[in-house]
């Protein structure tokens, strides 16, 4: 009798032991499954985010530009834009003078900078789909275009006939007579209103190369930049080597993220801040393994014992622990991975999240360089949670 309720008392407790074990088991693979979702959900916001951000950048920036090594101007006449039109990795080029200027409406005061344009610029920069009020300038008149920035610091609307906008830049040389003016001045039309972004809205307009010309006394053939749009081939070392021979000043050719170098390392620290915050959230969840191993190993010590002494190496046991532990972090890594991508992918066609007071949907990007990140950091995290687990083995095992 009392044989048979310690046979049965011994079947209960290990049968309980068994289903708090197995508990721990789900819940260490639940928390996996939560933290690798989150690590791929989160990197992805941030990729839509940071390419959302650099859509605006990048409406006035071009692929590549090119720019005088000293002194404000290049010389550029047309042989020399046709040739460099001819390079097979360019697809279209377009001069640009640009300085800084004074703007007055109405008492209203405000520097900005004005880009001296011709035809060719809708071919590199889009800029025409970002006009919201009236339309591009008419090249044969003093009209420009400003941005909505501009715009509603002078409180300035589109073919004000009644007041004009000033436009004044420094003389060249400036003069010395502390009597004469030294600005040259040019009253002009604000034919259009774009919006692209709050920082460029405020700090950009633009009108025709002879207005600019004329206004910043700027030589024929003499200009700021050259913008240059590519093919997704061209390297900024191929595009110096062909260009050199064909322009006799001295210059250098940039890139976007060259262009804007403050911006990109803004978004790359802050890329890494989220990885390293959100991976160590994915340590949390993995202490929870550590903790469940444990368990087992602790609660199979008797069964362990058993097989060791009928020969089983200590060596092969401790291979089972090491395995089932990348299968806890590496299984519950993939089914997280699956169920973020599902999330991104319904975020994506149909969104259900939104940028907090408007209608906009909040941007996603589900990149391959993300997803690879994610793979490679929960096969070294859970392999080394694996192994410090059971390199204490033989020290659990007595």
């Amino acid at each position: 009798m009392n044989f048979s309720f310690f046979i049965a008392s011994k079947y209960f407790v290990s049968k309980s032991k068994q289903k708090v074990i197995n508990l721990i088991n789900f819940i260490s693979l639940f928390l996996v499954i939560i933290a690798s979702a989150s690590l791929i959900i989160v990197l992805s916001a941030f990729s839509g985010l940071k390419n959302y951000g650099l859509s605006f950048s990048n409406s006035f920036d071009p692929d590549f530009r090119i720019e005088p090594k000293t002194g404000k101007t290049l010389f550029v006449n047309s042989s020399i834009l046709d040739s460099i039109q001819s390079i097979k990795e360019i697809e279209a080029v377009a001069p640009i003078i640009e300085e800084k200027i004074f703007l007055t409406f109405r008492e209203k005061n405000h520097v900005a900078y004005l880009k001296g344009v011709d035809s060719s610029y809708h071919k590199v920069i889009p800029i025409k789909k970002l006009i919201g009020t009236g339309q591009w300038f008419n090249s044969e008149y003093d009209e420009v275009i400003v941005g909505s920035g501009i715009a509603k610091i002078l409180s300035l609307g589109v073919y004000d006939y009644n007041d004009f906008l000033l436009l004044a830049a420094i003389k060249k040389p400036p003069s010395l007579n502390i009597f004469n003016n030294p600005f040259n001045s040019i009253r002009s039309l604000v034919s259009g209103i774009y919006s692209s972004g709050e920082e460029i809205d405020s700090k950009y307009l633009f009108s025709s190369s002879e207005f600019a010309r004329k206004l910043f006394e700027t030589p024929e053939n003499y200009y700021s930049y050259i913008y240059i749009k590519s093919n997704a081939n061209a390297k900024s070392k191929t595009l110096l080597k062909k260009i050199t021979p064909i322009l006799k000043d001295s210059f250098i050719i940039k890139t976007k993220k060259e262009l804007n170098p403050v911006l990109y390392k803004m978004l790359n620290t802050e890329n890494v801040a989220v990885y390293l915050i959100f991976t160590l959230i994915v340590i949390i969840a993995l202490f929870n393994v550590v903790g469940a191993l444990i368990m087992m190993i602790l609660e199979k010590k008797p069964n362990l014992k058993i097989l060791n002494a009928i020969g089983v190496n200590k060596k092969a046991i401790r291979k089972i622990f090491f395995y089932l532990g990348l299968m806890i972090s590496w299984i519950g890594g993939i089914i997280g991975i699956l169920i973020g991508g599902i999330l991104l992918i319904i975020q994506y066609y149909h969104p259900f999240l939104f940028v907090p007071g408007t209608s906009l949907p909040y941007p996603v990007s589900f990149e391959f360089k993300n997803l690879i990140l994610v793979i490679i950091t929960l096969m070294i995290l859970g392999g080394i949670t694996s192994f410090w687990v059971t390199s204490n083995f033989n020290k659990n095992l007595k």
